[in-house]
């Protein structure tokens, strides 16, 4: 005779699941306010505080300060070298980023900014202090340069730009530099560097700026943002409106063959000889558009008669960015291919410039203030606890198919995501600062003035009226 054993679950467990059950049964629309259940967001998402926002960018602060020593050396050595004795094979001492870069100008106007919106002199000091070494060293190099033609190329941008990308965005945070302190050996720099932009860079035959790559007369969109910005702020360092009208002209030119108005954004690139123009929305040269944007509309005068045509372009470009912003608040590489990964430098562009669009009254609150936040939200999950700014795109040359864009390669040591995340969160503590964010019904919203409850549902007036 076969004798079956009946198992039972021990007395305990049988306690628990009964309770849990009684829980969730007693869990009703009836009884409960299911609506401000709190869903499990991927990056997070609400209103940051000012205090968050910051040791994010103090992370980021501390790490690039530690990757990019103020400093020369001997090559061969790894021995740092006094400016005084510096010879024809000394190079600026290597760290992770190049103090000479275009991503490191991005760098440079971030970390200004962020002081502007902080108040903290580390921000300030840092910049500083790698632009004074670059006066300093700049006129010993040069004179090497002019006899033997040969120096460190990171040093030789400086001297000699051959690019925009040698110019253009170290030259901009220069000008916002010796605007915010007229004591800093800058101006021989920076008018090297202008003089390379309007008189030397390669153009189209209407003066567009172009090159000679990939293709003969091409267009990048990168080079609005390389360009356009500093011959905007030569202007307001100067007073001469010759800058503003070029900076205008040139913006108003690259609209023209690249901003596709069907969708609101900018083609990557245009070809002179090409028929038809491709149309690849990659996210970081959008970013680049819409910065310049930004950039151009802070000093160019109100009364500048390009400046509605500008100002209406923006919104826009801000219109069709909105639009295509995924639900962890980051932008994808290309804006309108969701296949393709989620980036973080583009994001970050994108925050900062939404930021700076609603505290500045360009676009309205209510309808982009949430979508800054959100952008925020995901931007601070990409740095690690080490200040790395992960998941973005390396740097990227031009095609006409997708699959280039959509396999470029991401990596912590890419330098266009640093600067943007500084500056990123210096807009978003302006625009805690100088707006009235509050969560209404488990929602961001943006309101007219200050809402005076902490309800978790409220009228627009701050009333509870049901």
């Amino acid at each position: 005779m076969t004798m079956t054993t009946k198992r039972t679950l021990p007395t305990f467990a049988v306690a628990f699941a009964t309770a849990s059950l009684a829980i969730a049964q007693q869990v009703n629309d009836n009884n409960t306010p299911l609506h401000l259940m709190q869903p499990k967001y991927e990056t997070g998402y609400g209103i940051p505080t000012v205090e968050s926002v910051k040791q994010t960018m103090d992370r980021v602060l501390r790490y690039i300060d530690m990757e990019t020593p103020a400093a020369l050396e001997d090559p061969a050595t790894g021995k740092e070298v006094r400016v005084g004795d510096a010879g024809p094979s000394t190079c600026l001492k290597q760290g992770g980023f190049r103090l000479t870069s275009y991503e490191w100008g991005v760098t440079y106007s971030g970390a200004l900014a962020a002081y502007e919106a902080t108040g903290d002199a580390a921000y300030r000091d840092y910049v500083f202090t790698r632009h004074r070494f670059l006066a300093q060293v700049a006129p010993v190099f040069r004179k090497m340069y002019e006899k033997d033609g040969k120096v460190d190329t990171n040093i030789r941008r400086v001297i000699d730009p051959h690019a925009l990308d040698d110019a253009g965005a170290v030259c901009c945070s220069m000008t916002k530099a010796l605007m915010a302190d007229g004591k800093l050996p800058l101006r021989p720099l920076i008018d090297n560097y202008i003089d390379y932009i309007m008189h030397r860079e390669y153009r189209l035959a209407d003066g567009t700026f172009a090159r000679l790559r990939p293709q003969k007369n091409t267009v990048w969109l990168d080079d609005m943002f390389m360009g356009i910005p500093a011959v905007a702020y030569m202007g307001k360092l100067t007073g001469e409106s010759r800058y503003f009208d070029e900076a205008a002209r040139q913006v108003i030119r690259f609209a023209d063959r690249m901003f596709v108005e069907e969708d609101n954004l900018f083609r990557h690139g245009w070809v002179e000889a090409m028929e038809p123009h491709p149309t690849f929305y990659w996210g970081r040269a959008n970013g680049w558009a819409i910065l310049t944007l930004c950039e151009v509309l802070d000093v160019l005068p109100e009364n500048h008669p390009q400046r509605p045509q500008i100002l209406r372009l923006l919104r826009r470009h801000a219109a069709g960015l909105a639009r295509r912003q995924h639900h962890t608040g980051f932008w994808h590489q290309l804006l309108d291919r969701n296949d393709t990964y989620l980036e973080t430098s583009a994001t970050a562009i994108y925050t900062l410039c939404f930021a700076h669009a609603v505290s500045k009254g360009w676009v309205d609150a209510k309808a982009y203030g949430p979508v800054a936040l959100l952008g925020w939200q995901a931007v601070a999950t990409a740095v690690s606890e080490k200040g790395q700014v992960m998941n973005v795109c390396v740097g990227t040359g031009m095609a006409f198919d997708a699959a280039f864009y959509a396999h470029r390669p991401v990596h912590p040591m890419a330098a266009h995501g640093y600067g943007s995340v500084l500056w990123a969160g210096a807009e978003i503590i302006r625009l805690l600062r100088t707006t009235h964010p509050k969560m209404n019904d488990s929602a961001v919203q943006f309101y007219d003035s200050e809402v005076p409850t902490n309800q978790p549902i409220f009228n627009y007036d701050g009333k509870i009226r049901y």
